[in-house]
């Protein structure tokens, strides 16, 4: 009898942790290392949810939580959704997380049976398969393509829908291309749920504050009022408020997916950091005039990796929308080979090749589902990226 779970040997490790690590452990062996593979704000988080923080032990604020969050999170996170998108959420369809990922694998777990079928447009963030897999479903990676923006068209949806499935996940802007969808866009895609009425929909909106240029974020349940009754709204504090290690996810939904959710949780983490659920609740209610001074930086740091990345030799990179990732094809660098004489033949390769050559750690789009690709992450400092970028053009250069 086997002793680790077959659940368990359906999962692979992630392969953004994994590289961000192997740049740490070259560093620590000495090696000059750029890693753009971390999908992290290198902004502080903002100095009056720090306050509220500490404001929050002061009051004693340091017993356990209700599992759903407190009330006072809970009511702010239905005020956002009113105020920014739109939407008419109780408190109680509310409920907090240690994070979007936690939200994300309990949604599953309460939702999906064996033999499910859970459609992700690919490229995808790398964890969504591997929770689906947990939870005993299908994961069905529907393949987009750089010149649509790499965004699901409704007719490869439409195809993608059996019987089975369940979910559909939508995540705009997305990790790892960037790109975000239009109303217009989004309004094809509701169209064809509109008519599988057994198909929910699950959007993660993480990096909805993180857009740029004129573009408009909308999330599906603001683009078709019918779907809201199947609609999962995901979000959290990580991204838009710098505060990825406080460990704060939310989700707004129907009651009875809601109540499952809450239910499960209480088995399993009950109610998430009560200081950083006091401090969530200062991010939601306080102050958002520094997102769009960040938003402007990060849009500066995108148009330069953009410029940079498509004056290398071999590379095309799109310009996306949204988040702070830029995924360029590298198709044209397959079958060549690196200084140290190793053929490209994979996306993977060329990653291999560059951390070896230049020392620059980025992430292989096989990860994400859909290659020949590579992700950066431009949420570093700028002569960081001018630095990083030279040295991939160096590099493809190189390739004979």
């Amino acid at each position: 009898m086997a002793f680790i779970s077959d659940a368990l040997l359906r999962v692979k490790p992630s392969a953004t942790i994994a590289a961000t690590q192997k740049a740490r452990d070259l560093k620590a062996a000495g090696r000059d290392v750029i890693s753009l593979s971390v999908g992290e704000p290198d902004f502080d988080t903002p100095d009056n949810i720090k306050r509220a923080a500490i404001a929050a032990i002061e009051r004693g604020e340091t017993k356990y939580t209700p599992v759903a969050g407190i009330q006072p999170l809970r009511e702010a996170i239905a005020a956002k959704f009113k105020r920014e998108n739109g939407l008419d959420y109780k408190a109680s369809q509310t409920i907090v997380g240690t994070g979007g990922k936690h939200i994300l694998f309990n949604a599953f777990l309460a939702t999906v049976n064996p033999g499910d079928e859970v459609i992700i447009p690919a490229p995808y963030w790398v964890s969504y398969p591997d929770m689906v897999a947990i939870a005993g479903g299908t994961p069905v990676a529907v393949e987009t393509r750089m010149e649509h923006g790499f965004k699901l068209q409704a007719e490869d949806l439409d195809r993608a829908i059996t019987p089975k499935t369940k979910w559909l996940i939508l995540n705009s802007p997305s990790n790892p291309s960037g790109a975000a969808y239009t109303h217009a866009e989004l309004k094809a895609v509701t169209d064809v749920l509109l008519r599988h009425p057994h198909v929910w929909v699950l959007t993660d909106d993480i990096y909805e504050h993180l857009t740029y240029g004129d573009f408009k974020f909308v999330t599906v349940a603001q683009v078709e009022p019918n779907l809201i009754d199947r609609t999962l709204t995901m979000n959290g504090v990580s991204k838009s408020y710098a505060m990825t290690g406080w460990r704060i996810g939310y989700a707004a939904g129907p009651d009875k997916l809601i109540k499952a959710m809450d239910m499960l949780q209480g088995q399993q983490t009950s109610g998430a950091c009560s200081i950083a659920q006091w401090a969530s609740v200062e991010a939601l209610n306080g102050p958002q005039d520094f997102i769009p001074e960040r938003r402007k930086i990060f849009e500066t740091r995108r148009d330069l990796v953009v410029s940079m990345l498509n004056q290398a030799k071999y590379l095309k990179c799109p310009s996306p929308e949204g988040a702070f990732y830029v995924y360029p094809s590298i198709a044209e660098a397959i079958g060549r080979k690196a200084p140290g004489g190793k053929k490209i033949e994979t996306d993977e390769d060329f990653v291999a090749a560059l951390l070896e050559t230049e020392g620059v750690a980025v992430v292989q789009g096989s990860a994400f589902g859909l290659g020949p690709n590579f992700r950066i992450s431009y949420a570093t400092g700028t002569q960081v990226l001018e630095d990083a970028c030279a040295k991939i053009q160096r590099f493809c250069a190189s390739l004979t």
